[in-house]
């Protein structure tokens, strides 16, 4: 919400103004730098006014939010977050990145190649990306508009799923992987979303899709809408030990982000960049510089003995792809992972079957949870034995965040890479901070 103030903001004859009950960092600082942070946290719904031309719900206000029952008093247009990013590209062609995982990423790559070449379009994407001055961008004067597509409900005011609103003209879905449980409470119900996404495409567009996934390719091939449809797959690929590398018409391209699942996403963003006009030779030299979008394997730090990095990896199919692209890329050097569990789903021990086998290839692995934030959740509590029945046996299990760094810390060996893998905050570890005195 905060980035598409900012974006707004930029806009000629646009005023923004907004409200919140809690502000947070890096959004303070950002809207303080801008001129757009509220004097008070807090409603106040007498800055409701006819005036207004558009209220913009965020999807934590609830529905008896004073300022959202004054708007709707007063007939005010009152929009969800995807609605309105809509309705502001509604005269573009909007491209839309969708899927389990890998959305960011492939989201990413496409803005960056786009970039190098001087054609950035408006965008919306879930990460800082290096190279972007933003995260959400809206000018209206391009002729694309690219948006990294959200399955997740729009407002408390609309469960449709966010991706359905933007209206594809051109859609991609890299994977389909049953997440969100307290959304949607069985595996169909989650495919529902994928579903409508494809009836929500503009007729005539194009879907493309990661064939490679199979529940996806049959829901594709099962699917009736008025819209063209091209599979994509991994594509040919080395690896040396240490090193990936993409083998191209043009020769091997040694590619700087790790993993079968990147070179996925790579590939995505080629046939996406296609559709835009950009050949295959252009795309091949600008995603040789790509550097990868914040928290999605982020290194954090780095020296001739060991490494940390940093992923938002939390649903079982992203932390299994991202475990494995990690394990395999450092040669014979130690390689040490931890998970978070932080997500409704991922704290639901009927969620928790779902992880067997996704921490399979590193040498030490370890899952931490908070029994505070289960309890927060409304969530039957967990005990560190089921979380380690989930995962297997060879898998340590840890409640405390601060016991958890001193285990690393007592027990790091002299050479060591260590992925840390979490959508929350570590129980207060700033792990960004401890990283480098930690190589």
């Amino acid at each position: 919400m905060h980035s598409l103030a900012l974006a707004l903001a930029t806009r000629e004859g646009v005023h923004v103004t907004g409200s919140d009950d809690a502000i947070f960092e890096p959004s303070r600082s950002r809207l303080k730098a801008a001129g757009l942070l509220p004097a008070e946290e807090g409603w106040f719904p007498e800055r409701i006014h006819s005036g207004l031309d558009a209220v913009v719900l965020g999807m934590h206000a609830r529905g008896d939010n004073p300022e959202l029952l004054r708007a709707q008093e007063l007939g005010l247009p009152v929009y969800s977050y995807p609605e309105y990013v809509q309705k502001a590209c509604e005269s573009q062609t909007r491209v839309v990145v969708g899927g389990s995982h890998g959305k960011t990423t492939t989201t990413s790559m496409l803005l960056h190649v786009l970039k190098y070449w001087d054609r950035l379009p408006d965008y919306l994407v879930g990460a800082q990306v290096p190279g972007l001055d933003a995260s959400v961008r809206l000018q209206g004067t391009d002729e694309w508009a690219v948006f990294e597509g959200d399955e997740y409900l729009a407002s408390p005011l609309d469960p449709r799923p966010k991706f359905h609103l933007y209206k594809a003209h051109v859609g991609l879905v890299t994977g389909m992987a049953w997440d969100h449980v307290n959304v949607f409470p069985t595996q169909d119900a989650y495919a529902d979303a994928f579903r409508g996404f494809l009836a929500s495409m503009e007729p005539g567009g194009t879907l493309l899709y990661f064939e490679e996934d199979a529940e996806l390719a049959a829901l594709v091939a099962a699917d009736t809408s008025p819209i063209r449809k091209i599979p994509y797959r991994t594509p040919d690929h080395r690896h040396d030990g240490t090193q990936w590398y993409w083998k191209t018409p043009m020769g091997e391209l040694p590619m700087s982000v790790m993993g079968r699942h990147n070179l996925a996403n790579a590939e995505g963003a080629r046939w996406l960049a296609q559709e835009m006009g950009i050949q295959e030779a252009d795309f091949y030299e600008a995603i040789a510089s790509f550097q990868g979008a914040q928290r999605r394997l982020e290194p954090l730090a780095n020296s001739a003995r060991r490494a940390v990095y940093l992923d938002f990896a939390h649903a079982p199919s992203k932390v299994a792809a991202t475990t494995a692209a990690f394990a395999e890329s450092f040669g014979d050097r130690p390689v040490w992972g931890l998970l978070e569990l932080h997500t409704f789903s991922s704290l639901n021990p009927s969620f928790l079957p779902g992880y067997a086998g996704s921490l399979n290839g590193l040498d030490r692995a370890m899952v931490l949870f908070d029994p505070a934030a289960v309890a927060h959740k409304k969530l039957p509590p967990l005990a560190p034995e089921a979380v380690q029945a989930a995962f297997g046996p060879q898998v340590e299990v840890f409640t405390d965040a601060a016991a958890l760094r001193a285990a690393i810390e007592r027990d790091a060996p002299e050479q060591l890479n260590l992925l840390i893998m979490s959508s929350g905050n570590l129980g207060g570890w700033d792990v960004r901070q401890w990283a480098p005195a930690f190589v």
